[in-house]
């Protein structure tokens, strides 16, 4: 006796294009059905396969970091924008009279809910900010000397 077990014979229902694909494939390899089968089986129920799928989520994953890390760069560059911006705003503009000052100060209500409602409608519809500047940074060639006061930020 060689002490080879006797393999246990069962009934399986696949569909049409899962056989033309296991026919295709054993007749590749010049194997039987059966082996294909039993191999792909021990295959997906071998430990290998949960380290596959291990690697896999690892994988994903590390994509996950890249792509955080990116959105803690992008709203670091956007917090530092608006800080350099704030800062400009301050130091070039002058301060203004009391009398001009309290004038600017009851015009201040009426542009800033117009600017909330700019933005609003900016968020839900338009391009975005990063959008258009891959856009102005593409076509500056194409700018480049036109002396336009929107091109000299």
């Amino acid at each position: 006796m060689t002490g080879r077990k006797k393999k246990t014979q069962i009934s399986v229902y696949l569909d049409p294009e899962i056989m033309a694909m296991l026919s295709d494939y054993a007749a590749r390899r010049e194997q039987s059905l059966s082996l294909v089968a039993e191999a792909a089986l021990a295959s997906f129920l071998s430990p290998d396969d949960a380290e596959r799928r291990e690697a896999i989520v690892a994988r994903r994953l590390d994509q996950l970091d890249r792509r955080m890390t990116r959105i803690e760069r992008d709203v670091g560059i956007s917090v530092e924008t608006l800080a350099v911006f704030i800062r400009f705003w301050i130091n070039s503009t002058p301060a203004l009279p009391e009398p001009a000052a309290q004038a600017a100060r009851a015009k201040a209500g009426e542009r800033y809910e117009r600017f909330v409602a700019a933005l609003g409608r900016r968020l839900a519809q338009g391009p975005k900010l990063r959008q258009e500047i891959s856009e102005d940074v593409d076509g500056d060639s194409s700018k480049a000397g036109s002396g336009k006061a929107e091109d000299q930020v």
